[in-house]
């Protein structure tokens, strides 16, 4: 047997090129045993011996310490400025303080759940606790792959609600737009009439603009933490084409390099900056304060409305998957209307329409309801 139980421990014990190996398992779980067998025989296969006193030094090591070695080896050369420093924060402020003090070989399954309990008492939202323990599964991770001898603890994530999706209506749109002037009302265009994140507003430049095919390349985003221009959110640059409003507000502002949109300083907006100004048109309109993602999830929202196929408004967005996309599936209305509609029609228009093919009622409801929305 390749784990057993041997009075309340558990033991890996399986022989490879002819030699045997037996050793307690750092995590006392028959699943913790069968992740530490996998992780030595990788070990071996490597061509790695396993030394008993590397077994020691790495009992000795405690979770702070390795934790600030992986983040200056590891994710200050693979995650951009704005990962480390999220990745930096969490570790400071929630697993340092619970796990630091514990031994590699000591975070079980059960301490992580220990770990959950107290966040859910100090009311942490179930979307950041989930966000917390994915750092910490892909720092163990790395102890794992590194030391070899590491059993990483089963990690099962919160469940949580879907998001709410915040949207302005096309009047509210209106009215944020009147009480707005210069850069700052062309700023809250673009973002309406792009979907464009406020990050990739800040650090949009004048070359990315192209004038012969009306389009906007989203290759940048402005990380003020760093003051540099990183790549966007999903790494990949994607090409939004320009309405003639946008067209025309940033054609009597062209340029041949540099930024776009810069404060009254000459330098790029400063994050509080350009959240405190939208916030003053805000309540000059008289509307809620909202953020500048509002103003993304309205271009998205709207488009959903109008029967927009969603993998498009992936593609606008720039959304890695589809998943996140979905959240503007409920304000589609065009396809769901129509089908219960045709539960309460189907009676009253069976005679009348009687030898039609239903395709044909399907797609003619679903042209209604478009129209209805264009109204």
């Amino acid at each position: 047997m390749v784990v057993r139980l041997d009075k309340r421990s558990w033991w890996v014990d399986f022989r490879f090129n002819h030699t045997r190996y037996r050793k307690r398992s750092p995590e006392n779980s028959r699943a913790g045993a069968l992740a530490y067998e996998a992780a030595l025989r990788q070990n071996l296969a490597r061509g790695e011996a396993l030394n008993p006193t590397s077994a020691v030094d790495c009992a000795e090591i405690t979770f702070a310490q390795f934790a600030w070695r992986w983040h200056k080896q590891y994710v200050k050369s693979n995650n951009k400025p704005s990962e480390q420093y999220s990745k930096e924060k969490i570790l400071k402020s929630s697993l340092i303080p619970f796990f630091g003090a514990m031994q590699l070989n000591q975070i079980t399954t059960e301490r992580v759940e220990q770990y959950k309990v107290q966040q859910i008492a100090k009311r942490v939202s179930h979307k950041t606790i989930n966000n917390r323990l994915t750092v910490l599964g892909k720092c163990l991770n790395c102890a794992s792959e590194w030391h070899g001898i590491i059993a990483v603890p089963k990690i099962k994530f919160l469940k949580c609600s879907p998001p709410k999706t915040d949207y302005l209506t096309p009047i509210e749109c209106e009215l944020l737009l009147e009480h707005a002037s210069g850069g700052l009302q062309t700023m809250i265009v673009l973002a309406l009439r792009t979907g464009m994140r406020q990050g990739e507003i800040r650090g949009l430049q004048w070359p990315s603009v192209d004038w012969q095919n009306r389009s906007i390349t989203v290759r940048h985003s402005w990380y003020e933490y760093k003051n540099v221009l990183v790549s966007p959110k999903s790494n990949r640059e994607r090409y939004i084409p320009l309405t003639d409003d946008i067209y025309e507000l940033l054609y009597r502002n062209r340029n041949q390099s540099g930024f776009v949109f810069l404060s009254p300083y000459g330098k790029p907006f400063t994050c509080h900056r350009f959240i405190d100004d939208l916030a003053k048109v805000c309540r000059k309109a008289g509307l809620r304060k909202i953020g500048w993602h509002v103003l993304r999830h309205t271009f998205a929202t709207h488009l959903a409305m109008r029967g927009v196929p969603l993998a498009t408004v992936k593609e606008l967005l720039g959304h890695s998957t589809i998943t996140t996309t979905m959240r503007y599936a409920h304000v589609a209305p065009s396809a769901l209307r129509a089908a219960v509609d045709m539960l309460i029609t189907a009676k009253s228009d069976q005679l009348a329409n009687f030898g039609q093919p239903v395709v044909n009622q399907w797609q003619q409801a679903i042209q209604s309801e478009i129209i209805k929305i264009d109204r």
